[in-house]
């Protein structure tokens, strides 16, 4: 926690400003009010269950001259497809809300613009991405500077679980050719459930009613990724994408059916992996002299295997204007398996483990106090045969019905929404068996070492790490100590994420002043998340007695069907074997509940109560037309959170068994959130948008845990504890928006906007002196001073809210038809826009996971400070052609780490190229039919991890080029 020369904006304010414009309610309602414009009512129709219909603002535009008029043109009939179609339906939402959003729409029935929902959103101004550091592509999705968890994800206006062990939804889960619209609120609406801090991100299917006649599609693709690097063991890879959309009216288009379904089945090539250990350099002793070397490093070439089935459905039934029933349905099921085949090791003549007794440098070449090449004898390389599987399943189904009775509305929703994610974690360790004479004549060479270009270090080996006849399973290192076993490590961690809600609303039209509209109701969300872990050491057969006890450290058996291999970029020979299904033929496990696994187990749930009101806008300022709304949000959570305290005192270190005693606690709290959203006609097709309110962003999960870890500190031989705090409140900000947009009809616009976030609290990870007394176990050995009094003060390293900070940005787009410039240019255009977003937001690292972090503070995980997206198109005559191009410079990332954690990490700037090009048939028998062609990451960008404060690379992946052809069919 740090302390702030400023004061953040206060409650008071935004509800000052909620209490002005209701006061001018007051003294309008006084005066004769004009009768009110018509709305257009397929804009004014409600979008999805909960989010807010668009509603038309009134913009100074020239009268159009009546049809038959004199002068006027015979009315024509244009049907936009394609790129523009879906541009344009994307204009017509942003200039119809409320609030200030960015929307995707579907360029046709089942066809986003892009292969997946993320790589959608990074298009929008202020939206980027973080790469998957498994396959290359876009997965978590930061707005305005802020992490995946600060966002709200709907589906259909409805909150959705989420398959990560934190709140973040991974988006990958919704298969793009489901959903026909995304929609990123940038300011909060007190009618919009399930909001996020710093976006609400809304995924919508489509409305079977809206359609004008029965529509359909089939897609398929054929995909093909090209190997990552030019070297032996670096294969492509092929997959294949279909998609099937249904669309139809009944009985009188009173009933309509949506139904959709999509496969994605691939089989990746192998892709190159390199860690150098944190980016480390070891200071080693040679000749006398101290000199640098490389530390140790990991290899691996990772191979993708991935399937995932979606399916939609929507039953839509309007038997007349009063009433309306919406059926909505989405499931989702992905498999996933990765298979690690390397080598690692330590390099610097250092010892990793409790079998490893450390090499000496034999020759080198010196240069500077760094040995640029050398050989150190001892080696013991350990080759890796990992996998890591998972399954995970997404069902989400909501209903809601709309009643009309006289001037009410009334609408009920329900919904449940709960996602399984089940892993299974093989790591098998290979190598030189015991302390023999073999083992100890072994050497690793290096060379083109330049004390800072560990990534890119070439290395040999003595002997042969593809030979059969020496390369045994066994546990090469001692990982698990001098007094256990740890021949390989099974992991099988187990996320389950529910959420139930029933929603209760009312709306009135009334004429009142400005207020147009009135719409209150109230929430109710009940979530249950649980993570359950179960892991331990393999033990191969003969390691270890009965009673658990070391029969034999380095026991070893051949290697089933192993074959000869690439450890990783070394270029290394290694032997390979698939360790699928060998848990009880090769190996048995030996469960462990060390401390840190047993805090990798816990459970919450949550009971929201929301009530809103909410009042439609329509008036002047100043003598300018404004549409907007003004409102607040009451919520109110109740939280418990069930875990475990680990009994030290009963922990074996060779066993890595230890008791605990189940915790459970409970807290609560309230809070309000008003909000105004204003949009003021400027003339000329344009507007001034205005948002004012507080926001909400509850902490992760994993941080409420009641689990604490009470240790002795072996330095201060002081008490010290860590573990989550079930009494975390929520982050929360005042956030200003303001924006500047200028309409071209309904074919492009230029937009420029400023934000403002201030956060009164933020939740950091830090120790603070504490008694400890509340978390003493029977058995804990409890330190005294010198007169034999116990000391029960230590250090409480424990997620806490503390001061926050301010987050503030500019965004700038410009998405035109080149034909608004001259005629000649007909057909081409461009998206670009870029954003620039900071923050005084700093972060202790002391208690953070965090890999390659090498400094006391951190920015905030996610901010890209600068991020440029540009899309230039070409459609004309059927033929389509899009080159995208998006752009973030350096962040703080996350990754899952080898132990499930969630780790920060730094990630240097990329830049991604993708390009698209399509032919639709215009006529004849095959009108309807159109060819595809699409390729993406057209550079083979890398995603590199750093270590800030040295500037060493600590990780580099490469992911290969993506091509993909196919054939799409809509009738």
């Amino acid at each position: 926690m740090r302390s702030r020369a400023h004061q953040s904006l206060p409650l008071s304010a935004t509800a000052a400003a909620a209490a002005v414009f209701m006061f001018s309610v007051q003294v309008q309602a006084q005066q004769a009010a004009a009768e009110p414009a018509k709305q257009d009512e397929k804009a004014k129709a409600t979008t999805s269950a909960q989010a807010p219909a668009p509603r038309p603002i009134m913009l100074a535009q020239a009268a159009p001259a009546p049809a038959g008029s004199a002068g006027a043109p015979a009315p024509q009939t244009i049907t936009v497809t394609g790129i523009r179609k879906g541009i344009e339906d994307a204009i017509s939402v942003k200039k119809n809300a409320d609030s200030i959003v960015e929307a995707v729409s579907a360029e046709d029935i089942g066809k986003l613009p892009d292969t997946s929902v993320a790589e959608s959103l990074s298009r929008l101004p202020g939206v980027t991405v973080q790469r998957s550091s498994v396959t290359g592509r876009a997965q978590g999705v930061s707005v305005r500077g802020m992490s995946p968890d600060f966002n709200g994800a709907l589906l259909n206006g409805r909150e959705q679980a989420s398959t990560a062990a934190n709140r973040g939804v991974e988006f990958d889960q919704f298969p793009s050719e489901l959903l026909s619209t995304l929609v990123v609120y940038k300011t909060p609406d007190a009618a919009l459930l399930g909001q996020g801090l710093s976006s609400t991100i809304n995924q919508l299917t489509v409305r079977p009613l809206d359609f004008a006649k029965r529509t359909g599609g089939v897609s398929y693709r054929r995909e093909r990724t090209t190997a990552a690097e030019n070297q032996p063991g670096f294969g492509s890879g092929k997959g294949d994408r279909f998609s099937l959309s249904y669309i139809d009216q009944f009985a009188d288009r009173t009933v309509g059916v949506a139904l959709g379904f999509s496969r994605y089945d691939a089989k990746g090539g192998g892709r190159p992996n390199f860690n150098t250990w944190g980016g480390w350099v070891a200071d080693v002793d040679y000749n006398g002299t101290t000199v640098k070397v490389p530390g140790g490093f990991t290899t691996d070439v990772e191979t993708i295997n991935s399937k995932r089935d979606g399916v939609m459905a929507t039953l839509q039934f309007r038997p007349n204007k009063n009433f309306e029933s919406v059926l909505d349905v989405f499931y989702s099921k992905g498999d996933f398996s990765l298979q690690k085949r390397g080598l690692e090791g330590p390099v610097g003549g250092l010892s990793a483990g409790a079998n490893d007794t450390g090499g000496t440098i034999t020759t080198a070449t010196v240069v500077d106090g760094v040995a640029t090449s050398g050989t150190i004898n001892n080696y013991r390389g350990v080759i890796r045969n990992h996998n890591e599987d998972y399954t995970d399943s997404l069902k989400s189904i909501g209903w809601n019905n709309k009643f009309k009775v006289a001037d009410w509305t009334i609408g009920t929703d329900l919904s449940r929404s709960q996602v399984v994610k089940k892993a299974v974690r093989f790591e098998t360790t290979a190598g030189l068996p015991g302390n023999s004479a073999t083992n100890a004549a072994d050497t690793i060479s290096w060379s083109g070492f330049n004390g800072s270009n560990l990534d890119q270090v070439r290395y040999t080996t003595g002997l042969n790490y593809a030979d059969p006849n020496l390369v045994r399973l066994t546990d090469v290192q001692g990982w698990a100590g001098s007094n256990g076993v740890q021949d390989g490590y099974y992991a099988n961690p187990v996320n389950n994420d529910t959420i139930s809600a029933g929603r209760l609303s009312f709306k009135k039209p009334v004429s009142l002043g400005p207020l147009t509209e009135v719409d209150f109701g109230a929430n109710l969300t009940n979530r249950n998340k649980t993570r359950v872990t179960r892991e331990g050491a393999l033990i191969l057969p003969g390691a270890l007695n009965a009673d658990g006890t070391v029969a034999n450290r380095f026991a070893n058996v051949a290697v089933p069907g192993g074959t000869p291999g690439v450890g990783g970029l070394s270029g290394i020979p290694v032997l390979q074997w698939d360790p699928a299904d060998s848990l009880g033929s090769v190996y048995s496990l030996n469960p462990w509940s060390d401390p840190d696994i047993a805090a990798k187990s816990w459970g919450v749930k949550e009971k929201v109560t929301t009530a809103y009101l909410k009042g439609d806008l329509d008036g002047s300022l100043g003598g300018l037309a404004y549409r907007g709304n003004v409102g607040v949000q009451l919520v109110n959570t109740k939280q418990t959170s069930s875990g475990a305290s680990v009994d030290r005192a009963t922990c074996d270190g060779g066993t890595h068994t230890c008791t605990y005693v189940p915790l459970s606690q409970s807290a609560s709290y309230t809070e309000a959130l008003p909000s105004v959203n204003l949009n003021f006609a400027l003339g000329g097709d344009s507007m001034l948008r205005l948002g004012l309110g507080r926001q909400l962003s509850r902490v992760d999960m994993d941080d409420l845990r009641p689990s604490v870890d009470l240790s002795i500190n072996t330095t201060t031989g002081r008490l010290q504890a860590s573990g989550g705090n079930p009494n975390l409140k929520p982050f929360l900000a005042t956030a200003l928006d303001i924006s500047y947009e200028k309409y071209f009809g309904k074919s492009g616009y230029v937009s420029g906007a400023v934000f403002y976030k201030d956060l009164s609290t933020y939740v950091y990870k830090v120790g603070q002196a504490t008694d400890l007394a509340p978390y003493l176990l029977p058995s804990t050995t409890v330190p005294v001073d010198g007169t034999g009094a116990p000391v029960t003060t230590g250090f409480l390293t424990v997620p806490r809210n503390g001061n926050g900070g301010s987050i503030q940005g500019v965004e700038l787009a410009v998405n035109v038809p080149f034909s608004l410039l001259t005629p000649a240019m007909n057909g081409f255009g461009a998206m670009f826009n870029v954003s620039y977003t900071d923050s005084s937001i700093s972060i202790p690292t002391s208690g953070l996971d965090t890999t390659g972090v090498g400094t006391a503070n951190i920015p905030l995980p996610g901010l890209s400070k600068l991020v440029t997206n540009l899309r230039v198109y070409y459609e004309a005559h059927g033929f389509q052609v899009g080159l995208a191009r998006r752009e973030r410079s350096a962040y703080l990332g996350a990754i899952t780490d080898y132990q499930d954690n969630l780790q920060l990490t730094y990630i240097k700037a990329e830049t991604v190229y993708d390009l698209q090009a399509s032919y639709e048939v215009q006529t004849g028998a095959a009108k309807g039919l159109s060819l595809l062609a699409q390729a993406n990451n057209l550079t083979n960008t890398p995603q590199v991890r750093y270590d800030e404060a040295t500037g060493q690379v600590t990780e580099r992946k490469k992911f290969g080029r993506q091509f993909m052809v196919g054939l799409s069919y809509k009738f």
